[in-house]
């Protein structure tokens, strides 16, 4: 697999990455830990260099699980991880104090079986703690040789500046895909003028944008898609027409509409790293055969103008999780 540069950071990734988020956490029950750990290795074995995963998912599960699958690649691979969210959980509110901070960062490398983590992420920005005194606090960490790049997640224009004037950010992770463009607007706009790569997290719409999904999909009751307005059954009947535009385009390229969706991401710039996660060996096949895919100019502007006429339907996250939306 052909590799990428993270914007002006010098960190350089597989062109895909690997979100293990699903294998702990928000999808259903937990992969047991020797499948989790195949999948994992497997996604190396393909390729992918480029591992994403979070204190938040599981309080540490998901760390462990990667600690255990790559730490015999250690220095082959990039590991990305996040700091940010009180008592490690995403339903506690949001805690970036400083001593917070270190507190996750010596966590994870616990956890994690490293001495350094290459890529330390913002969750969510929290509106108590100035952003300033958390690149300052990653700008410590890296001083010391625990951190090698700060990264921000779901951050907005502002926060990004101020936090970039302290500590350059390396790459910013937040959602985008065909199932939710709103990066296109201000972020990666900004990100291009300074020089900050971008990880889409969702590059696949939660799912949606594989074509294995309609209105009579049944989630399981521990699926955080059961409460997303997005994902409610008249709205994922509403909202085919995405997919229907996505599998004409499959045709033409003899492929799947999941590996057009990450080969449109792809083809937006080139400092673009989408980190698609899945919980069967097949799909992870799938998704990596999709950087082999090259979707001309004429292809991506096909795309973008059918997409300009597609309104989809239902909100990103339902008002109870607002502190999940970008700050």
């Amino acid at each position: 697999m052909k590799t990428r540069n993270l914007g002006k950071s010098g960190l350089t990734v597989s062109e895909l990455g690997f979100g293990c988020m699903g294998l702990s956490h928000g999808y259903g029950p937990a992969t047991n830990e020797k499948d989790a750990i195949a999948i994992i290795q497997k996604a190396y074995d393909l390729g992918i260099t480029f591992f994403d995963t979070a204190e938040a998912y599981g309080q540490g599960a998901n760390e462990q699980l990667v600690g255990k699958a790559l730490h015999h690649v250690r220095h082959k691979v990039i590991i990305a991880t996040k700091f940010g969210f009180a008592n490690g959980r995403n339903t506690d509110g949001l805690d970036s104090r400083p001593e917070r901070i270190r507190q996750v960062a010596e966590n994870s490398l616990r956890y994690l079986q490293t001495d350094y983590i290459d890529l330390f992420y913002l969750h969510r920005v929290d509106p108590n703690v100035p952003v300033e005194d958390v690149a300052g606090t990653v700008k410590d960490l890296i001083t010391e040789g625990k951190v090698k790049h700060f990264g921000m997640s779901e951050a907005g224009v502002q926060s990004i500046r101020r936090a970039h004037a302290v500590q350059p950010v390396a790459a910013l992770q937040s959602e985008y895909s065909m199932f939710w463009r709103e990066p296109e607007q201000e972020i990666l706009p900004l990100l291009e003028e300074l020089g900050i790569g971008f990880v889409p997290f969702s590059p696949l719409g939660k799912g949606f944008l594989t074509g294995k999904m309609n209105a009579d999909t049944q989630f399981d009751k521990t699926d955080f898609r059961n409460i997303i307005p997005r994902f409610s059954k008249e709205n994922r009947a509403s909202n085919q027409t995405v997919v229907e535009l996505l599998m004409k385009m499959a045709e033409v390229h003899q492929a799947t509409p999941a590996q057009i969706a990450l080969a449109w991401l792809l083809a937006q710039k080139p400092w673009i790293v989408p980190i698609p996660g899945t919980t069967k060996m097949v799909r992870l096949e799938e998704n990596t055969g999709s950087a082999n895919i090259i979707l001309s100019d004429d292809d991506v502007a096909a795309i973008n103008k059918a997409l300009d006429n597609i309104s989809l339907q239902g909100e990103r996250y339902p008002a109870s999780m607002a502190g999940l939306q970008g700050k």
